[in-house]
């Protein structure tokens, strides 16, 4: 969630999927009006469902989770079970929320509903999660989409 996934992904191949993307493009909205009409329970059921397509489909893709994909125990195991490579871009918690802050196209429901310390105990609860998932953490903060991009070729 605003680490710069989407950047670096489509960056490093033609075979990037961005979760969120495609998600709603199937829904026909924003994630931000889904939450608002249907609520974060309907939106997880959905990402779930297309995180166990994605990890079903033959070939090698880059795959950028949504930021809550980790929130369910389910979701883990399939990430844990059908990896490669997990990658964690890592941004501290004030250069996250300052590119949340300003990305006034993609309004994150999470964002816009908790206040500073709400946010950031989501934001703790998540890395820790991430964290015991990935193979490979890279911190972005001051790194350039091209600095990054040449370390994850790198391995």
């Amino acid at each position: 969630m605003g680490a710069g996934k989407t950047t670096i992904g489509s960056l490093l191949d033609k075979r990037f999927l961005d979760m969120d993307m495609i998600i709603e493009e199937r829904i026909g909205m924003s994630i931000s009006d889904f939450f608002n009409h249907q609520g974060e329970a309907a939106f997880r059921a959905i990402e779930s469902a297309l995180l166990a397509e994605l990890m079903s489909m033959k070939g090698d893709y880059i795959i950028s989770t949504g930021g809550g994909v980790v929130i369910s125990q389910s979701n883990r195991e399939l990430l844990r079970q059908n990896r490669k490579n997990n990658i964690l871009l890592s941004a501290s918690f004030d250069v996250l929320y300052d590119r949340i802050k300003k990305d006034k196209v993609f309004q994150r429901p999470l964002f816009l509903n908790n206040s500073k310390e709400d946010f950031h105990g989501i934001f703790e609860r998540r890395m820790t999660l991430y964290e015991g998932l990935s193979d490979l953490i890279i911190n972005v903060d001051n790194r350039t989409p091209e600095e990054i991009v040449r370390i994850i070729n790198s391995i």
